[in-house]
């Protein structure tokens, strides 16, 4: 089974915050999610290995280490996960990024595939789904679906905050996808939001309604 790290660091937790605060405008919104974003790009990269290097310091030899040749892809899911890519790729410049675009279907409430654009290498990468919320979990279990649909085999969620009913519905049917959130909130209402989470990423993302 899939395993689940909440990010707790304080600088995560506390300008999660003021991501939660109604009154929070949407370019202080889009700062504080791109700042989140940033912070849990660190815990997300915890385990990338490491390899033996030897630098020429002004004083002498030195033995260090950089990243082992770890190639990593960034998936946001359309629209919401953009507001959190430019901050993990501050971290991880190198970093490709695909998108997949879903929508709702109104009848059937199930997530709709409408666009997929991935990096040619897509299959050699270790790959990190990002979306701001995982609430039912459809769409993150569509978006994994259409990476394994390619044979991508390395995928990590990355999300702000999720519901233990969308944790649930990730870990049964792709149990070997890590789950990264800042928080897990308490449940979804009747109309599949987060509660008490923080509204509409997307909406307030870029001041829509």
């Amino acid at each position: 089974m899939g395993k689940v790290f909440i990010c707790d660091h304080p600088l995560i937790q506390h300008k999660l915050t003021f991501i939660r605060d109604e009154t929070t405008n949407t370019k202080d919104f889009r700062e504080l999610v791109d700042e989140v974003a940033t912070l849990m790009a660190y815990e997300i990269t915890r385990d990338i290995p490491l390899e033996k290097t030897t630098v020429k310091t002004p004083v002498s030899e030195a033995e260090c280490q950089i990243i082992s040749g770890r190639m990593l892809g960034l998936i946001p899911i359309l629209r919401a996960g953009l507001g959190m890519v430019d901050g993990v790729l501050k971290l991880i410049p190198a970093a490709k990024v695909g998108h997949i675009g879903l929508y709702r279907d109104p009848e059937t409430l199930q997530p709709v595939e409408y666009y997929v654009k991935l990096p040619t290498d897509v299959t050699e990468r270790e790959l990190i789904v990002i979306d701001p919320m995982l609430a039912t979990g459809g769409s993150a279990i569509a978006a994994i679906d259409v990476l394994k649909k390619r044979n991508c085999t390395q995928i990590k969620m990355m999300n702000l905050i999720a519901s233990p009913e969308g944790i649930r519905a990730v870990q049964e049917a792709h149990p070997d996808v890590d789950i990264y959130v800042a928080a897990i909130d308490t449940y979804l209402n009747e109309h599949g939001y987060i509660v008490p989470g923080l509204g509409d990423a997307g909406d307030r993302l870029f001041g829509t309604k």
